[in-house]
């Protein structure tokens, strides 16, 4: 039974590490911050958890902690991704092959701008003035 559990953990950690490339490779490759959350989030989770069940199952020990974990990566994470896209939308992020009408239009407010050309590339305005 142990050997079983082993095999299965470390299979889970492996799997776990696949999604965790995965998600660092979408928040590198995609075009905008609402794809690079999604990404990072969806993967993010899966993967976190994987690997957190895998080495439970391996170690025997901290069930408990592993579940409460999973638990609190699961009800965190949508609610922080949420956030995030929300104030990525709101201070004007740019949003690349949106099809269709922005379904957000007037409910949030938007800036016209994103902040990397409301602040020139971060460069402040002293700078720009120099």
């Amino acid at each position: 039974m142990s050997a079983v559990l082993d095999v299965l953990g470390l299979l889970a950690i492996l799997v776990g590490i696949v999604f965790l490339i995965i998600a660092a490779i979408g928040v590198v490759r995609l075009p905008d911050a609402l794809q690079r959350m999604h990404g990072a989030t969806k993967a993010g989770t899966l993967g976190a958890t994987l690997v957190v069940l895998g080495v439970a199952g391996i170690s025997g020990q901290g069930l408990f902690t592993a579940g409460l974990t999973v638990l609190v990566l699961l009800l965190t994470l949508p609610v922080g991704a949420q956030l995030l896209g929300r104030a990525a939308y709101m201070s004007g992020a740019t949003l690349r092959d949106l099809h269709g009408p922005d379904p957000l239009r007037g409910i949030l407010d938007r800036r016209s701008l994103p902040l990397e050309e409301r602040t020139d590339g971060g460069r402040s305005a002293s700078d720009r003035k120099a």
